[in-house]
């Protein structure tokens, strides 16, 4: 699996593992920076190039880090195609990918350490979409949103 990484300065020692990490296990880490350590450097430039690269790359998956990971994910969900989740436990790093099809998993440094890290990554990366009907209609209608501007219609009243 092709993986890219972007991340600041709060996320670069977790990034560097996962980097070794992702290649241990047989996958392709594509790492987008930050490139050292530097205390000033901000996510964006960093993160958006994961997310683009991932979201131009269909069946590849994108790890964006942060502090906390919220600045990350909201950037990567900024661009068109990406669905970024923040995961914080098991439960949701399995049920992004398997009910979201999420193809971006966003992850707080500064929360978690690094083996913690590493096992929701691994699920990530592990866990297939599960192509239920129910999950499909709902990012159909979160695609459909980002490609038009135009709301989905509320359901009939019950």
């Amino acid at each position: 699996m092709r993986v890219f990484l972007g991340t600041d300065h709060a996320g670069f020692e977790l990034k560097e593992h996962l980097v070794s990490w992702l290649k241990e296990n047989g996958h392709e880490a594509v790492d987008c920076g930050a490139f050292a350590y530097d205390a000033v450097d901000d996510y964006p430039p960093f993160v958006l190039r994961a997310a683009e690269r991932t979201a131009a790359e269909p069946g590849t998956l994108g790890i964006v880090i942060g502090g906390s990971g919220n600045g990350e994910a909201m950037a990567a969900n900024k661009v068109k195609g990406v669905r970024a989740a923040l995961v914080w436990n098991e439960d949701t790093a399995r049920l992004a990918r398997e009910h979201n099809d999420a193809n971006v998993i966003s992850l707080g440094a500064r929360q978690h350490d690094p083996e913690t890290a590493t096992r929701f990554v691994e699920l990530f990366i592990e866990t297939a979409y599960s192509g239920e009907q129910r999950h499909t209609r709902r990012i159909t209608m979160l695609s459909d949103y980002e490609t038009t501007g135009e709301l989905p219609p509320l359901p009939p009243e019950r």
